[in-house]
């Protein structure tokens, strides 16, 4: 029953101070009314429980899989209070971008959804350019007469090239210095280069210098290239055009991303944006993220590789002390050359002393309680991103966890090691997590 009805006697005072509350009421911004209910309402409601959906500490990294990281506090509220209010989206995207530019010292920005909507976008924006065609064209008018335009020289293996099919390209690739130079023709658009140890056959001096002499714009897929912190402003000063996923290593939005470089591709890449009928037309980016992603630069900007570094390197000397003592463990620090480039703790093993391989106990931790997801390098048999093979070891990320989570993965690990039915389960079988 309401106050109202439970109410056997009204005043004509109170009854005055009723219509004054409700006058008041009546005259507020419906921003202001409805973050108050949206407050009162989803305050508190953890829809990961109630849908009945895992949840685990990340000692992974920054994978997709994996939901990326999670945003700080200062981005989390900018997004938050960008929901309560309406904006013209095509207004934000511009200043967004303009903003995020110039914060990075780069000529243009576009916000995009992720990485992977990045490298196409520049695609589309280097198609664009060569063929002076519409939006509406891409990709149905291009590779015909009328935009014949369409070659993106690029090398193997790379994963993401659907991307710039999307947008009616044809993907040529090279494993030699002389395959590029002879790649080269009237139709190329664009080349794109990925910096991951195992794809790169051609030194990036050479690659750029190439595109140069032939009038190609280059772009550059640094997804995962930070930190450091400042491979937002001098890879954009090098190339010309690079993007960067927003979820990871700048801790915005999972489904944001960033094209940095020259203003005559990102004005194209930004004219494309949604509403615009056209190729991008599904990747629309909302409001939440777009003020998201201009947070966490602002976020990012604030730290120091120093600090980030300390941060993590602390919590993973917590782990490796936790396990000190454990039968043949080993362990030591690494930072990756190129990609995911911040400390990781190698805890190396006898598997027969153990009882586990890396692969079981990596699924153990996973399915245990806490459940703990630690980098997918483990156990591996080949080289990834400039990482030598761990085929003996497990790899643990420490950069995305939150205080006190160091101790929780470190005595984990430590029981998993000691005793490994004795956390979780594991199936031989199963197929690994894609990340």
């Amino acid at each position: 029953m309401s106050n109202l009805q439970s109410t056997t006697k009204v005043t004509r005072r109170g009854f005055l101070r009723t219509q004054a509350a409700l006058a008041a009421a009546a005259a507020a911004p419906m921003p202001a009314l409805a973050a108050t209910t949206h407050e009162k309402s989803a305050a508190g409601v953890d829809y990961y429980d109630k849908l009945g959906v895992q949840t685990f500490i990340n000692a992974a990294g920054t994978y997709t899989d994996l939901s990326s990281a999670c945003m700080p506090e200062p981005v989390q509220e900018a997004v938050a209070l960008a929901a309560k209010k309406w904006v013209h989206i095509r207004e934000l995207q511009k200043k967004g971008g303009a903003y995020i530019a110039n914060r990075l010292k780069a000529e243009g920005c576009c916000i995009t959804a992720g990485a992977a909507s990045a490298i196409t976008m520049a695609a589309a924006a280097c198609i664009q350019a060569a063929n002076n065609c519409r939006p509406i064209d891409i990709p149905r008018l291009i590779g015909t007469p009328k935009y014949p335009k369409n070659e993106i020289i690029t090398q193997t293996p790379y994963g993401y090239d659907e991307g710039m099919v999307l947008c009616g390209a044809k993907i040529v690739v090279v494993n030699t210095l002389e395959e590029y130079k002879r790649a080269f023709n009237e139709n190329t658009v664009m080349t794109n280069h990925e910096n991951a140890a195992e794809v790169v056959k051609i030194p990036v001096e050479d690659w750029l210098a190439v595109a140069k002499e032939h009038g190609v714009p280059c772009h550059l897929d640094a997804a995962a290239d930070m930190p450091p912190i400042s491979n937002l402003w001098t890879l954009a000063e090098k190339w010309d055009l690079v993007c960067f996923s927003g979820g990871k290593g700048i801790r915005g939005p999972q489904s944001a991303g960033l094209l940095l470089g020259k203003k005559k591709y990102t004005d194209l890449a930004n004219a494309m944006l949604p509403p615009v009928e056209g190729v991008a037309r599904g990747m629309k980016v909302a409001k939440e993220q777009l003020v998201g992603m201009v947070a966490a630069v602002d976020w990012i900007l604030s730290q120091t590789d120093e600090s980030l570094f300390k941060e993590s390197n602390d919590r993973l000397a917590v782990m490796a002390s936790i396990l000190k003592d454990v039968p043949t463990v080993k362990t030591r620090v690494i930072v990756p050359a190129v990609a995911n480039h911040y400390p990781q703790l190698v805890v190396e093993f006898d598997p027969k002393v153990i009882g586990a391989t890396p692969r079981e106990i990596r699924a153990r931790l996973a399915s245990g309680d806490p459940a703990i997801e630690i980098n997918p390098h483990t156990g591996s048999t080949r080289a990834s991103q400039g990482v030598d093979p761990m085929p003996n070891a497990l790899v643990v990320t420490a950069m995305l966890l939150f205080p006190g989570q160091d101790k929780i993965v470190g005595e984990q690990i430590r029981k998993t090691l000691k005793n490994p039915k004795s956390v979780g389960t594991y199936d031989p079988a199963a197929v690994p997590i894609r990340l």
